[in-house]
């Protein structure tokens, strides 16, 4: 009863597929599908449509025909596809030959090696399984006086096929990387023979699966073997063994297409039935295929699965796109690419582009021009933040972080990203502190200053701000440069403890609330107002911190502030009282700080 159930469950299809270069190549009705698990441990995908058979002239659907044209595809379409997966892990700087033919004749160069591979595998195919054998089959002939009968030899040259091709089969197992690709041809079987069983098609249960199966192409080969004994034995039964020589060879290479036609009618017919009586027919092949598939890993598996999943759903699904391998690429053609593609988005600053590349892949904006390769992870991190900034997003949003003083600051929407002339109040501030200091600042946003304070200096630093997501961030910011400050949420100076400093820092906001509108678009629809608007006047901010800030400063303590560069007037009326106030420039000569002694 249970192999009743069992057999109700099971079905039949027509996917097939090949290991290639750490992956696995499946290919259905209409579509075709290769996953491969790249350097970065990242599955790959790449899918294809192609013509269904139905849809393929009738001659070419005929039997034999149809095996002949199968024999072909795979061939060609087979080395195309592994010389496809082996791109996924980059290739070498092509040599001078190769940029010259390309340049000179328009020509693919990889493609013409591709091909020459298949040729340079026929061409040993034939040495191998026809001249070597044949050559050793009349040197028995002579040893033994021709005392054998035609059939006798053709079977003698039949073994000595099979022989070759296992010990060629056994060599290639002790090829490191054969053996993994014999892993993932493991990887393929389990994973159709699941799908057949019926079963969810999940890696724990394709490891339950046998590894070999009825329609694998090392069953074919034995079948072409055997099925070229018996074509080629009533060949010379016709035309007599006067053929000898590469003329028999050309023979054997002519009725190549009949032997390989039949030997794929075969191949169909006997995958189609479980029948016993044809079982001795399946278990040479079976028995072969213990040497050609390995027990795979689960990620070995998982690649497998992803490759068949994705051919089931095209199949079903016509309207579903291809897709193509995301492929490794030279530093400075992605650079050169990411410039085009922010200026055809009107960002035409040619340094976006190197500091997207050298931030994202964490090297000098000097080495963005190189001819190192970048793997597929690191291109989409790039495209990712490409992605955002063609929006207007700023970049240091895009990016995530951006450098302050020496310290990685992570930035978000959430707090004003900091600016360089800002490193100009720290700098300033840093002779006034030692480790025994006690500073204060105020609207900390992302944390930059209070972070860069205490970790120049030492000094016991507090820093507050109304915003509690801004805190949050800056906690983090703090976490991550190990810096040691005291975060509160206050409104100015309202919550705080009454504590007296030394120095107080503040880069508050004081863009007047009339030009909020005039800012850069990626200014104002994507930083926090809450750290812009200063204000009617753009002063608010500094009035408040001018009533409170005596309380909170020690006897010759300093208060030094960002301002606008045309505030420095306006605030130092404000501070007016205080014992001596310092106006302070940035680089481009504008008034920057104000330094006020109480």
């Amino acid at each position: 009863k249970k192999q009743e159930e069992q057999k109700k469950t099971e079905k039949k299809v027509s996917i097939g597929g090949q290991a290639v270069l750490e992956g696995v190549m499946m290919r259905g009705k209409s579509s075709m599908a290769t996953a491969v698990r790249d350097a970065d441990g990242i599955i790959r995908l790449e899918a294809k449509r192609i013509n269904p058979t139905e849809k393929k002239n009738i001659f070419w659907r005929l039997p034999i025909i149809r095996g002949v044209v199968s024999f072909v595809s795979s061939l060609f379409g087979g080395m195309k596809v592994l010389m496809r997966s082996a791109e996924v892990y980059g290739e070498e700087e092509p040599s001078k030959l190769e940029k010259w033919l390309s340049e000179k004749f328009k020509v693919n160069v990889f493609s013409i090696i591709s091909g020459l591979s298949v040729l340079l595998g026929v061409f040993l195919a034939i040495f191998l399984f026809m001249w070597l054998p044949q050559t050793v089959r009349v040197g028995l002939e002579k040893l033994f006086d021709n005392s054998f009968g035609l059939w006798a030899k053709n079977f003698i040259e039949g073994g000595l096929k099979l022989l070759i091709f296992i010990l060629y089969i056994l060599f290639c197992t002790c090829i490191k990387d054969v053996r993994r690709t014999f892993m993932y041809h493991g990887a393929e079987h389990k994973t159709i023979s699941c799908f057949e069983k019926g079963m969810c098609l999940t890696v724990e249960n394709a490891k339950t699966c046998k590894r070999v199966h009825d329609r694998c192409g090392t069953t074919f080969m034995v079948f072409v073997m055997v099925i070229s004994i018996l074509t080629f034995a009533v060949f010379e039964s016709i035309v007599g063994e006067s053929v000898q020589g590469i003329l028999r060879v050309g023979c054997k290479i002519l009725l190549l297409p009949l032997v390989a036609g039949l030997s794929y009618e075969l191949l169909k017919a006997l995958a189609k039935t479980n029948c016993w009586v044809f079982y001795p027919l399946k278990v040479p092949g079976l028995l072969l295929q213990r040497i050609t598939t390995k027990e795979p890993t689960d990620d070995m598996l998982e690649v497998a699965i992803t490759a068949f999943n994705k051919v089931v759903e095209m199949d079903a699904d016509q309207s579903i796109p291809e897709c193509e391998f995301v492929l490794p690429e030279k530093r400075k053609n992605l650079t050169e690419r990411i410039s085009k593609i922010l200026a055809e988005n009107g960002i035409t600053e040619s340094a976006e582009a190197e500091w997207i590349v050298s931030l994202t892949l964490d090297i000098k904006r000097s080495e963005v021009y190189t001819e190192n390769l970048v793997t597929p992870k690191y291109i989409e991190m790039v495209e990712q933040v490409v992605s955002q900034r063609i929006t207007g997003k700023p970049l240091w949003y895009c990016v995530g972080d951006t450098d302050f003083y020496g310290y990685k600051i992570k930035v978000d929407q959430r707090v004003l990203i900091p600016r360089p002339e800002t490193e100009i109040l720290v700098a300033k501030a840093l002779p006034l502190l030692n480790q025994n200091s006690k500073v204060l600042d105020l609207c900390t946003g992302s944390g930059a200053i209070a972070i860069a304070l205490n970790k120049e200096s030492g000094a016991n630093v507090t820093a507050s701000d109304i915003s509690e997501d801004a805190l949050y961030l800056a906690n983090e910011n703090a976490k991550l440069n190990d810096a040691n400050v005291n975060f509160i949420r206050s409104n100015l100076f309202e919550s705080l403890p009454q504590i007296r400093y030394d120095v107080i820092v503040s880069n508050p906001p004081y863009i007047r609330t009339s030009d909020l509108e005039g800012l850069q678009s990626e200014v104002k629809n994507f930083e926090p107002m809450l750290a812009l608007d200063g204000g009617n006047d753009g002063l608010f901010f500094y009035r408040e911190i001018s009533k409170k800030c005596r309380d909170f400063l020690k006897e010759n303590g300093v208060i030094m502030l960002e301002i606008g560069y045309d505030q420095a007037y306006d605030v130092i009326q404000l501070f007016s009282d205080f014992t001596s106030v310092e106006v302070i420039k940035d680089y481009d000569g504008n008034d920057r700080i104000i330094k006020a002694v109480l």
